[in-house]
C-alpha cells in the first residue's frame, strides 16, 4: 500500500468555453465573458449586477423579466446573452434620465399604485415603456392589451392600468412643456 493521495474528485460538470462578448446595456458599451448558454436574465444580473431585472418563470410565461432590445420588449430568459451582441438593451435601470429624473411610467406607477409588491414591475415598465412609443395615445382598452402577456399576483391590474393612462398623459405633458416657446428675459437681451 503507498501513500499516494486519492485522484480527485469530479462533478461531472466541464468547463464550458466562455465568449466575450459586448453589449450596449442603457447607454454604455459592457462587455462579459459568458457561456454560449448563458441566458440575457443571467447575464444582466450576474456578470453586469444589473439585479433590476427580474427573474420569475424562467419560460417567457410571467414577464417579470422583460427588457427592451433595440425598442422592443423581450423576455431576457428567453434569450442568449451572446445573441444580444450588437443589439441597445434597456433595464429597469435604464429607464430614468441621466439627472435621476424618473420615467413617465415610473412616475405614473407611483402615483397610481401599480405596484404591490414589486416582482414584476421592471417587466411592466419596460413593456408599458415600449408600448408608449408605439402608441401614445392608448384607450384604457389597448392599454389592458398591452399589459397581458406580464403576469402580477398582488395587483388586479386595476392600477397598473390606471398607471398605463397615467403614463400616456405624462408623457403628453412632457412633451407640451418641450415645445413650449422659451421666454427670453428682458436683462438677458
Amino acid at each position: 500500500m503507498t501513500d499516494t493521495a486519492p485522484p480527485p474528485t469530479t462533478t461531472g460538470a466541464q468547463e464550458e468555453e466562455l465568449h466575450p462578448i459586448r453589449l450596449r446595456v442603457n447607454g454604455v458599451l459592457r462587455t462579459a465573458e459568458v457561456p454560449a448558454r448563458r441566458l440575457l436574465s443571467d447575464c444582466l444580473r450576474h456578470d453586469l449586477g444589473l439585479t433590476g431585472t427580474h427573474v420569475g418563470c424562467e419560460h417567457g410565461v410571467c414577464g417579470a423579466c422583460t427588457v427592451q432590445v433595440d425598442g422592443r420588449p423581450m423576455r431576457s430568459c428567453l434569450m442568449f446573452a451572446v445573441s444580444a451582441q450588437d443589439h441597445e438593451i434597456t433595464t429597469v435601470e435604464g429607464l430614468e434620465r441621466p439627472d435621476g429624473t424618473l420615467h413617465a411610467v415610473q412616475r405614473a406607477f407611483r402615483e397610481c399604485h401599480g405596484l404591490q409588491c414589486g416582482f414584476c414591475t421592471p417587466g411592466f415598465l419596460n413593456v408599458i415603456a415600449a408600448f408608449l412609443e408605439e402608441n401614445p395615445k392608448p384607450s384604457e382598452e389597448e392599454a389592458r392589451d398591452a399589459v397581458a402577456g406580464n403576469l402580477c399576483r398582488c395587483t388586479g391590474y386595476q392600477n397598473i392600468v390606471k398607471a398605463v393612462l397615467r403614463a400616456a398623459e405624462l408623457r403628453l405633458e412632457e412633451q407640451v412643456d418641450e415645445d413650449a416657446p422659451v421666454e427670453v428675459d428682458e436683462v438677458a437681451r
